[in-house]
């Protein structure tokens, strides 16, 4: 009854992925009502939330979800919200994201300062890693993507904590104020209700 009678074909979701058909202002509101009505308090949406954006801060691309709903899950946190949060490391984000994790991380001491973040090509890296682990391709983990994954593990835990911190400050406030505006909705709507039925 709901559903669309006919799917989008793969590359409208591809595009739709890079650019929003609704445009990145209302797209950006939608994902705040979403979160918004989730179920929880301000704390456990906005800490969850808060999950998935710092997770997408750390070199495990494709384990994002499940990292995200597990860092969500152990602090308490609404694990929905982590998943949708995962959506700040996109096609958009992810060359800054990678870029600065790893120039954080050699700065930090981890990698080959010889090396630098424009020379490397992370998008293949980390699909020629996924390769490796599903074939087993043991000496491509440790001679090509270890050296570039590492240094991005250490100034990703930094980035972590830091990330973390400035999605939850303004979230928390943001959706408690969401929430009290949608309960005073649903108070003034249920007694106009009652107002109406006891009128006839």
């Amino acid at each position: 009854m709901f559903k669309r009678r006919e799917n989008p074909k793969m590359h409208h979701r591809a595009r739709n992925f890079l650019w929003p058909s609704l445009g990145w202002k209302r797209s950006t509101q939608y994902l705040l009502h979403r979160i918004g009505r989730l179920p929880g308090t301000s704390y456990s949406i906005a800490a969850g939330f808060a999950c998935g954006a710092a997770i997408s801060f750390t070199p495990f691309v494709g384990l994002h979800f499940v990292l995200g709903g597990l860092c969500a899950w152990i602090i308490r946190a609404n694990v929905m919200a982590a998943i949708i949060g995962t959506a700040v490391g996109n096609p958009w984000t992810f060359p800054f994201i990678w870029t600065l994790t790893y120039n954080l991380g050699v700065w930090m001491g981890a990698g080959d300062n010889n090396t630098s973040a424009s020379e490397l090509d992370f998008a293949t890296i980390f699909s020629s890693s996924m390769d490796a682990m599903l074939t087993f391709n043991i000496a491509y983990l440790f001679e090509t993507a270890w050296p570039v994954v590492w240094p991005m593990f250490v100034g990703g835990l930094p980035s972590f904590f830091v990330v973390w911190v400035i999605f939850f400050i303004p979230l928390k406030p943001i959706i408690r104020n969401y929430q009290s505006k949608r309960r005073n909705r649903v108070m003034r709507k249920i007694i106009e209700t009652r107002n109406q039925e006891s009128e006839r």
